[in-house]
């Protein structure tokens, strides 16, 4: 299987882990998944992912002390595999996982993800667990000195001993009787241990193995760009930052962390530059609210994204949603640029401004967004030899965000641009 085919525009979907954290339930995960039918599926919104400790039973309940709860009881079969944690996900009893969870969210028309960890279960190493198909025990293959930073349920990998690919084929075959087209594995894009470059690999061959094409997105980050010929030939996502959230900072550094990224964008290959903090969020955390950024700000970071053609994965509350966020989320022409823009590069960055172009692959269109990173309302002039045109005389503008349309003048363009905000043209050219 060519990895390449399995996502050969940038994913778009929903992820549970900006409103829910570690708490998420079925019931939940369904309701959102309903509302992404009815309201966004026809403008390419299709992933459903559950984010992280769907296994933990007690997830969510000491919030004020941990995140992520030291030595919580967690579901797992004899195979040292994870399992939902049926006091959240009901349907998962008597063996069933995922299977029927998936089954809804496929008869709904969309497609269904999972959060794992990298590594196996420490508890399936101290246990001694078994491993399928072979006579490997999990306190084999793990490797107590190899953990994630910042979550305790998992050891790495002794990647180069028996059992530890047999252990990740294992997982792979049974997230494909699951009906798992997703999978987002996390402590392993930045590779901050030594197995991780490794066992990307690894969950590659996985994938490969168990003949599904499953959608392979590495976190957290950033990664590495001298690393990225490596992502680019096992995973379809990587994440280019740590988790982003709703705070005018995180969004700032984007464009040089885009800029380092934009040449490596390809069929199947897409940096990512994390989830989409709209609407309702941080439920889970114990501050639940509207997404802090201004309207401007959220126009600027769509128009980013579209034009770098980053995965978009949603972070509110989709039942929550407001008319304003909806529109926002469901611009045709501006989610066009995902499927049918390339090229895109940064033409200007200074402190108070950038701009992007990029070209459709199907017409003859130029796509212009301009960027105030000023807190104040500014004019930015764009010359068209910047563009790699002579003029921009008589060619057609449209701005895609206000759906205004002008005709071009002379040698540059002056853009009015709010504080904070941008600007997305369409140019026949």
């Amino acid at each position: 299987m060519n990895k390449n085919e399995f996502a050969p525009t940038p994913p778009m979907g929903w992820n549970s882990y900006d409103y829910y954290d570690t708490a998420v339930n079925e019931e939940q995960i369904k309701q959102n998944a309903k509302y992404m039918a009815a309201n966004l599926k026809e403008f390419g919104w299709e992933y459903i992912v559950v984010d992280i400790e769907w296994y933990a039973y007690d997830a969510g309940s000491k919030r004020e002390q941990y995140q992520y709860i030291p030595f919580g009881k967690v579901e797992m079969d004899e195979y040292s595999r994870l399992l939902p944690c049926p006091e959240r996900f009901p349907s998962s009893v008597n063996g069933k996982g995922f299977r029927p969870l998936a089954d809804y969210i496929h008869s709904l028309g969309l497609k269904f993800g999972i959060h794992i960890m990298r590594g196996i279960p420490r508890e399936a190493a101290h246990k001694h667990s078994k491993i399928l198909g072979c006579d490997v025990t999990a306190n084999e293959i793990a490797n107590p000195y190899n953990i994630c930073f910042w979550n305790p349920d998992m050891y790495g990998l002794e990647t180069e001993k028996r059992g530890a690919q047999e252990y990740y084929n294992s997982l792979f075959a049974l997230y494909s009787e699951w009906g798992v087209d997703f999978i987002k594995c996390d402590d392993i894009c930045r590779m901050d241990m030594p197995s991780a470059k490794k066992e990307i690999k690894m969950l590659h061959q996985a994938i490969q193995n168990c003949k599904r094409p499953i959608v392979l997105s590495l976190s957290p980050g950033p990664a590495l760009i001298e690393e990225a010929s490596y992502y680019e030939g096992y995973a379809n996502m990587w994440r280019i930052t740590d988790d982003f959230w709703d705070d005018w900072k995180y969004l700032y550094q984007m464009f040089e962390r885009c800029e380092t990224w934009q040449s490596h964008v390809a069929k199947g290959c897409y940096p990512d530059c994390d989830m989409l903090p709209l609407g309702y969020i941080g439920k889970g955390f114990g501050k639940e609210r509207y997404t802090s950024f201004t309207k401007e700000e959220q126009i600027t970071m769509m128009t980013l994204w579209c034009i770098f053609r980053s995965p978009l994965m949603l972070g509110a509350n989709l039942t929550k949603l407001d008319d304003w966020t909806k529109k926002l989320i469901t611009n045709k022409k501006v989610l066009k640029l995902l499927s049918d823009s390339h090229k895109a590069r940064q033409i200007r960055r200074t402190d108070t401004q950038a701009v992007w172009f990029s070209s459709d692959t199907k017409e003859s269109i130029g796509y212009l967004a301009v960027f105030n990173l000023k807190e104040s309302k500014q004019n930015i002039m764009i010359e068209a030899n910047d563009l790699g045109l002579k003029s921009f005389q008589d060619l057609p503008f449209e701005e895609l965000w206000s759906e205004e349309t002008s005709i071009g003048t002379g040698l540059s363009f002056e853009a009015h641009v709010y504080g904070h905000g941008a600007k997305l043209y369409r140019i026949e050219i």
